[in-house]
């Protein structure tokens, strides 16, 4: 289990990964978010392999005191097996001190991460 960040040469995975998120399946939607990940070099993205796949992916913001997640999605086969979660913990990790924050996109996701961690 590891978290990579994004490269290039991860693009056609990391797209297939994001189109599983809601909103990012239209093609327009996707390769605007791409670009964004690629160009801005606060929004980073990150994909989350176990053994030889990549299976996950989550795109964040940096901002002076705190980061956004805008994108998570974990490949559907994978689902509830807590990768969301340990992929939320692994960027909280790399970008301590500063304060992890939901976008309305990922609010949900990210409070049920939440919610199995702590019960």
């Amino acid at each position: 289990m590891a978290l990579s960040k994004y490269k290039k040469s991860y693009e056609k995975i990391a797209m297939g990964l994001l189109s599983f998120t809601p909103g990012e399946q239209n093609l327009n939607v996707l390769q605007k978010s791409m670009h964004r990940y690629e160009e801005d070099p606060n929004w980073q993205l990150y994909l989350w392999k176990e053994e030889d796949d990549f299976i996950g992916v989550i795109g964040i913001e940096l901002k002076e005191h705190t980061f956004s997640v805008h994108h998570a999605c974990v490949n559907p086969s994978y689902r509830n097996e807590g990768i969301g979660r340990d992929m939320v913990e692994k960027v909280q990790q790399l970008h301590e001190p500063l304060a992890l924050c939901a976008t309305p996109a990922t609010k949900d996701f990210l409070a049920k991460c939440w919610d199995r961690q702590y019960s």
